[in-house]
């Protein structure tokens, strides 16, 4: 009996995978069909799969063409799965060609004709076209641009900034609006990363024009401000997320959910360091008004573990800040201690002080170390007394966690799911906190 093998996603399963299908069933008595799995796919970059694994092994099952179905995990995998089932082909499409001449010395490798003018990433597109807009002058606001391009389904329709500079590789490819009320007319959604004073405004008229928002954190400067968003946009069934990218790293949700299940016991204290040294200059205008500060720039990052694992009861805030001398809004650092009814944590950030950017998560059991950046998390161990009961965790973080998290904007606004990677409370508490931090209740340390 001769054995024949292919693999593939099998998203949105369409005329052309069948096509394959049929033809590497025809090599051979016995074919078997490896779908990758969606831990591998996200492994691979590819992020923008649409169904579920079991949904895409149903939908190879119903075509009848499989005597086997198996699921692809890991690199590597297809020499085990050829040695193990005792594969005589392999067989993928055409634009794979040379990819896997290395499966030569295992079994005979055949590339086959891909059908013309259909593709799953095709499908997609055509199915959902959502038209996004850019505002804001943040130095990232580039990153946002080159990531949407691999997001199926999400096009950047135009940009409206107060520095064009920003887009210096794109000014050629991007459509600029003279105000943020044209833009609004062109546009389903919107991504604002403005400064944060002007968020509740810019948000507020966003959502009473029938647009989604994905926003920077903090969203608003106060609890009230948060709290009456929320309200409309539920209330007009609109989708308003918080842009916080670490929400979105595999990784990082892989880390929470291991923390659910108990795996370092209870959590007793959660500390975590974002800073970066950054040239902090003053506008003659518009003095510090185009830079954000400290809280409002890591603020937000660093509560998010906190939040997220000890929940948003928080009993008492202690604030110390170092500011500038001539800006006593500003700070260069700031370190606030949480205590909760059980539990305690802590948060270090800065603009103008570097120090390890970590995250540390401690239980009754065991603690979480997350190394520095953490909030680029890809990687993080769970330790213990015996330290040959460590494991470690690695998930690949594309696009520093930008990619993923439009993707999950996209999702949200198809699916109609206000339920996002941050919880509401979790957004208006960060308002509050970074509300408190404005009202003054810190100690303040002027920097010299």
């Amino acid at each position: 009996m001769k054995k024949v093998i292919t693999y593939g996603t099998f998203d949105l399963l369409h005329h052309g995978h069948i096509k394959i299908l049929e033809r590497a069933k025809a090599l051979g008595d016995y074919l078997i069909v490896g779908v990758t799995s969606d831990d591998y796919d996200k492994s691979r970059g590819k992020i923008n799969v649409q169904q579920s694994l079991i949904q895409r092994v149903l939908g190879v099952k119903a075509t009848g063409l499989a005597d086997e179905i198996i699921v692809e995990e890991y690199e590597g995998q297809k020499i085990d799965d050829i040695i193990k089932h005792g594969v005589d082909i392999f067989t993928v499409g055409s634009d794979w060609k040379g990819v896997f001449d290395y499966l030569n010395q295992y079994c005979k490798v055949v590339y086959l004709k891909r059908t013309e003018g259909v593709s799953s990433s095709q499908i997609r597109e055509e199915n959902a076209n959502l038209k996004i807009g850019l505002i804001g002058e943040t130095r990232f606001m580039e990153k946002y641009y080159n990531e949407s391009a691999f997001v199926n389904g999400l096009k950047v329709e135009t940009v409206y900034t107060l520095d064009k500079s920003i887009y210096n590789d794109q000014k050629e490819l991007l459509s600029f609006s003279n105000s943020y009320e044209e833009l609004l007319t062109k546009v389903d959604a919107v991504y604002i990363a403005s400064h944060p004073t002007k968020h509740y405004q810019q948000i507020l008229q966003a959502l009473e024009n029938g647009k989604h928002v994905l926003c920077e954190s903090p969203l608003t400067m106060s609890v009230k401000e948060s709290k009456k968003l929320f309200e409309i946009a539920n209330k007009k069934g609109l989708i308003l997320m918080e842009a916080i990218k670490t929400a979105y790293s595999t990784a990082y949700n892989r880390l929470l959910l291991l923390l659910k299940s108990g795996k370092i016991g209870k959590v007793v204290s959660v500390d975590a360091t974002c800073t970066s040294i950054e040239k902090i200059v003053k506008d003659d205008k518009l003095g510090y008004e185009k830079v954000w500060n400290s809280i409002c720039s890591w603020g937000p990052t660093a509560m998010l573990p906190v939040l997220q694992v000890l929940g948003t009861n928080v009993k008492n805030l202690d604030i110390s800040s170092i500011k500038l001398p001539d800006d006593a809004t500003f700070d260069i650092f700031t370190k606030i201690n949480f205590t909760f009814k059980d539990a305690v944590a802590s948060i270090k950030v800065g603009k103008g002080v570097k120090s390890e950017g970590e995250l540390i998560i401690s239980g009754t059991k065991g603690y979480i170390y997350v190394p520095s950046p953490w909030w680029k998390t890809d990687y993080f161990e769970v330790r213990y007394e015996d330290f040959n009961n460590n494991i470690r965790y690695f998930n690949q973080l594309d696009g520093e966690g930008i990619r993923s998290q439009l993707l999950a904007f996209v999702r949200a606004i198809k699916h109609s799911n206000p339920k996002t990677y941050i919880d509401q409370q979790v957004s208006i508490e960060i308002s509050k906190i970074i509300e408190t931090y404005n009202n003054g209740m810190i100690t303040n340390l002027n920097a010299k």
